[in-house]
């Protein structure tokens, strides 16, 4: 199995890799189109190396078209079910839009920019005052329900399965609960419940590597988002390597080559 990453530090320790930088992959095209998989391209690649060069890649097509974008992610989310995200509304930044949603959540709320990840572009909103100032700065409104709790938990999926999972205890007097921000990792207690959810939506949406993050609230869990780039910190307390689970997922799912691209110029005559 011949593999070609466009992100070494991710993929240092995988067997019969090639390591080429995003920029080169044209420079570099015949490599790419004999590995069997390319791991981990930049966003801005994934739509040209799957439809034009008919190749597979890692993560899934899936996991960065819904990765990459809060409202898509959340809108393909909210299709599994109303039960498993918190309420949230996405709206255009209109006038109308802030009285729909003062009209749909109490204060305080929470605001979010679409993309975003490690805790940056969460706000806390307190106030119409608050809102109206994050309205003033997106175009496109994001909005979920206020939920009361001081930690949540991140569950990360890697191929098809939970290889590791863990409450993020925040700081005191803080509503973020991410690593990045400061917040603690607790590695035990870990609900059954909330990782059968994360592999029901994972499955469903044909996510391979993610990290997904869970609230508990009396009892029901509820998903916020995932995060296809997630921070490895508390994976590497726990011994535990992505190198060796992915390469193991990617074996078991190593076909005959697809189809080569197409040409689409006529043959001379």
């Amino acid at each position: 199995m011949n593999l070609l990453s466009f992100d070494p530090l991710r993929t240092l320790h995988l067997p019969n890799t090639v390591a080429v930088k995003p920029e080169h992959w044209f420079a570099r095209k015949h490599e790419v189109l004999q590995a069997d998989w390319v791991l981990f391209p930049e966003y801005w690649q994934v739509n040209a190396l799957v439809y034009a060069w008919r190749k597979r890649i890692f993560p899934s097509i899936s996991s960065y078209h819904l990765g990459h974008d809060k409202i898509e992610m959340t809108r393909a989310m909210q299709a599994l079910g109303s039960h498993t995200m918190p309420a949230t509304l996405i709206l255009a930044s209109t006038p109308a839009a802030l009285e729909q949603i003062q009209d749909t959540f109490s204060y305080p709320m929470i605001a979010k920019s679409v993309r975003s990840s490690m805790g940056l572009g969460v706000f806390l909103l307190e106030s119409p005052a608050d809102l109206r100032r994050y309205a003033a700065q997106h175009e496109v409104l994001y909005l979920q329900e206020y939920l009361p709790i001081k930690r949540d938990l991140r569950v990360v999926w890697v191929g098809d399965q939970v290889v590791s999972a863990y409450w993020r205890v925040g700081r005191e007097g803080d509503y973020r609960n991410n690593i990045a921000q400061g917040a603690s990792a607790d590695f035990t207690d870990i609900p059954a419940a909330a990782l059968e959810l994360v592999g029901r939506v994972a499955r469903s949406l044909e996510i391979n590597h993610a990290g997904f993050d869970v609230a508990e609230i009396d009892g029901e869990y509820r998903l916020f988002e995932f995060n296809v780039r997630f921070g490895t910190q508390s994976l590497r307390q726990q011994g535990i390597r992505l190198d060796d689970l992915i390469y193991a997922y990617l074996l078991r799912h190593t076909q005959p080559p697809l189809e080569p691209p197409r040409p689409w110029l006529p043959k001379a005559s």
